[in-house]
C-alpha cells in the first residue's frame, strides 16, 4: 500500500473578500492556484467585528460549488431564488451555483469570534449548467466517528472509516472531513489512489512521513492509498480529498466555465439579469 508524502507545503496570504472581510487565502493564490476539482480555500477567523461585519453582499455564481463549514460563529445566506438559511457553529451549507445564481451571505452576529472555511468545487462541462440549489446542514446532522481513543473525525462529505457525511448534492464527490484529536497519536487514514489531495492544521500540528506540518500551513499530498500521520494534542485539521476532473478551466472571479465563450456569456448574462 503506497503511502502519501507531502509534494508542496505553503502558507495562506492574508487579503480581503467581499465588502471588506479579513481572510487568509490558501488555494487560490500563486503559490497554488487550483488543485484539481478544488478552486478555492479560504481561511476566515477573528474576534474583531470589523474584520467580519461588512459581510458579503448579493454577488454572482456560475459554473461551480461553493462550501462553508462554520468552526465558529452565525453566517446568515439568501440567494435570488428565495433559498434563505443560517449556518451556525459546526454547521456547513454546500451550495449548487450550477448555471447561476445570485447569492449573499452576512454575519447574524455583531461581536464574538466568527470562524471558519470557504471551499469553491468546480463542476465538470456537463454540470456546469445544472439548476441551482444547496443543502444547510446543523451541527447535529453533520456524521461523526472515532475510529481510536483521543480522534473525533466529523465526515461533512464522502465516507471515511464506515461514516457517510449528509452532503448529498456535489457533482464530484469529494471527501471533506474536521478531524480533532485530544491526545498524541497516529492513525492511518484510507483515500482514493489518485485522488488529489489536502490536508490542513487550523490547530496543533502533524507529522506525514518526517515531515511536520505546524498551525496555518497547508500540504498538498502526493498520490497513494494510505495518509499515515502522527498527531501533537490538541490538534485539529481539515482533509479534503476528490478526484480530477481533468477539463480546462477559465475563470473570471466568481465564473467558472471551460471557455473563453462561456464566460462572456455568463457576464452577458449577468448583466442583462437572466442569472437565476
Amino acid at each position: 500500500m503506497a503511502n502519501r508524502q507531502i509534494i508542496q507545503t505553503l502558507s495562506g496570504i492574508r487579503t480581503q473578500d467581499g465588502a471588506g472581510v479579513a481572510l487568509t487565502r490558501l488555494i487560490g493564490q500563486p503559490a497554488l492556484p487550483r488543485l484539481d476539482p478544488f478552486l478555492m480555500l479560504d481561511e476566515f477567523g477573528s474576534d474583531q467585528p470589523s474584520d467580519y461585519l461588512a459581510g458579503f453582499p448579493p454577488h454572482p455564481h456560475r459554473g461551480f460549488q461553493t462550501v462553508t463549514y462554520m468552526l465558529a460563529g452565525k453566517m446568515g445566506h439568501a440567494d435570488s431564488v428565495g433559498n434563505k438559511g443560517v449556518i451556525e457553529t459546526g454547521g456547513l451549507q454546500w451550495m449548487n451555483a450550477g448555471k447561476g445564481i445570485i447569492h449573499e451571505e452576512m454575519p447574524q452576529q455583531t461581536q464574538g469570534v466568527m470562524r471558519g472555511f470557504q471551499l469553491w468545487v468546480n463542476l465538470p462541462a456537463s454540470e456546469k449548467m445544472s439548476a441551482p440549489g444547496y443543502q444547510d446542514i446543523a451541527s447535529d446532522k453533520v456524521t461523526e466517528v472515532s475510529p481510536q481513543p483521543g480522534i473525533l473525525i466529523r465526515v461533512l462529505a464522502g465516507e471515511l472509516f464506515g461514516a457517510t457525511g449528509p452532503v448529498s448534492t456535489q457533482a464530484v464527490k469529494p471527501l471533506f472531513v474536521d478531524v480533532q484529536t485530544q491526545q498524541g497519536g497516529e492513525i492511518d487514514i484510507p483515500l482514493p489512489q489518485y485522488h488529489n489531495a489536502f490536508i490542513y492544521p487550523y490547530e496543533g500540528q502533524l507529522s506525514v512521513g518526517d515531515k511536520l506540518l505546524k498551525k496555518g500551513q497547508l500540504a498538498v499530498l502526493g498520490h497513494g492509498e494510505n495518509l499515515g500521520l502522527k498527531l501533537a494534542t490538541d490538534t485539529r485539521f481539515i482533509l479534503v480529498a476528490g478526484e480530477p476532473i481533468g477539463e480546462p478551466v477559465v475563470q473570471y472571479g466568481p465564473f467558472v466555465m471551460n471557455t473563453e465563450a462561456e464566460i462572456k456569456q455568463a457576464i452577458s448574462d449577468y448583466q442583462q439579469g437572466r442569472l437565476a
